[in-house]
Order: structure tokens, then C-alpha cells, then sequence
């Protein structure tokens, strides 16, 4: 039986999320700003993997050194902090591409959070 995606079907957490109206951000704790600031960071693509069996999964991959090309490690993100911020409209989930056993989705900030990263990147 082919895997069906978590996000994507109407009606679920993901649809409603990214039709909700904007509201004010409220601060953050420790944790989920970093993971936020690691999130809006256009060098670092972050991805969530959703395995058959309901599992989620959040990592982006770092590369070994700055001369870049050669080793790296790929570094997972702590699951509930994500959920949270993706509940709270702070990150929201691209398109899936689905292999036969998971869902991956690219994960982005959303809100004035993603907007300064990318000017101080700039």
C-alpha cells in the first residue's frame, strides 16, 4: 500500500495553518529560537521526514568546515520544539515528494523572524 502523506490532505493541521490569519508573535524560549534562527537561515535547509508509521523527523545537514564539498553530518532538531513552532505559525511545510516509506517536506520560517535572517545574511 502506497504511503499517503501526513500534511498534505484538506482539512488537516498544515492546510488550516497556512490559511490562519497572522497575529502577533509572542517571545521565545531558548530552544525554539534556536531552532528558529537555524530554520530562517538560507544556507541551512532544514527538512522534516514523516516515516509511514507516523514518526516525524526534523534535520538539516552540516557541512564539515567552511571549504565545503568534503563530510559533513546530518543534525536532527528536537521534534516537540518544531511541532510547536509549526503549530504556532512560525514555520510552515513546502510541498511533499514521498517515497514509498516517508514524506519529506522543506521546512521555512515564517513572519518577520524569516524576513531580518535574510537581510543580516545579505
Amino acid at each position: 500500500m502506497p504511503h499517503q502523506p501526513l500534511f498534505d490532505e484538506p482539512g488537516t493541521l498544515a492546510e488550516t495553518h497556512l490559511t490562519r490569519p497572522r497575529r502577533a508573535m509572542a517571545p521565545l524560549a531558548a530552544p525554539a529560537a534556536d531552532v528558529l534562527r537555524i530554520v530562517s537561515d538560507p544556507r541551512t535547509p532544514v527538512f522534516v521526514t514523516a516515516m509511514a508509521g507516523g514518526r516525524l523527523r526534523y534535520g538539516y545537514w552540516r557541512a564539515a568546515g567552511s571549504g565545503g564539498g568534503v563530510g559533513g553530518c546530518h543534525v536532527a532538531l528536537p521534534t516537540d520544539v518544531c511541532e510547536e513552532l509549526r503549530s504556532a505559525g512560525r514555520i510552515t511545510l513546502g510541498a511533499p515528494v514521498s517515497d514509498p516509506g516517508k514524506t519529506t517536506y522543506r521546512v521555512s520560517a515564517v513572519g518577520a523572524e524569516a524576513g531580518r535572517e535574510r537581510v543580516r545574511a545579505a
